[in-house]
């Protein structure tokens, strides 16, 4: 069975599972509009899911990717971050842009595929947050921004 995966209408953004990527609604729902929405679907279920919203200058940022807790650690994120990559290089892309947290498997995750650390915005998740977020057990405070630069 093959992974799909395509653009979608923001309206049609799966909520609940970008909601495991970003725990605030509010904070989803405010940049969603004007963003493009991508799902990886197998068998007409979606399984994954991504948001990238424009920046000035040619560039983009991933504002979320999850995939459904059943379906991780079997390639759908990295299929799914693979297939923005080339989405935004093929549309004439500067650079890709993401904040994650300073630790954890998403940091990796982010590097194996190209992206460098660019800057660390201190206390971004104390301050942006109303509830304490915890990865393994660890309240993330900094946020670490990675730019993957596309040639040419």
């Amino acid at each position: 069975m093959s992974l799909l995966i395509q653009e979608v209408p923001t309206a049609d953004a799966p909520l609940e599972l970008l909601l495991q990527a970003d725990p605030s609604e509010d904070k989803i729902r405010s940049y969603l509009p004007g963003s493009k929405c991508f799902v990886a679907s197998m068998a007409g279920s979606v399984v994954g899911a991504c948001v990238v919203k424009p920046l000035a200058d040619g560039a983009h940022e991933l504002m979320s990717i999850a995939v459904q807790p059943d379906h991780q650690r079997l390639g759908y994120g990295t299929a799914l971050l693979q297939w923005v990559i080339g989405y935004f290089r093929n549309a004439g892309a500067r650079q890709l842009e993401v904040g994650t947290g300073t630790f954890g498997y998403q940091l990796a995750f982010y590097q194996r595929h190209g992206f460098r650390v660019a800057s660390i915005d201190p206390d971004f998740f104390v301050r942006n947050y109303p509830e304490p977020i915890f990865e393994d057990g660890i309240q993330l405070f900094d946020m670490l921004r990675l730019t993957l630069r596309y040639p040419g």
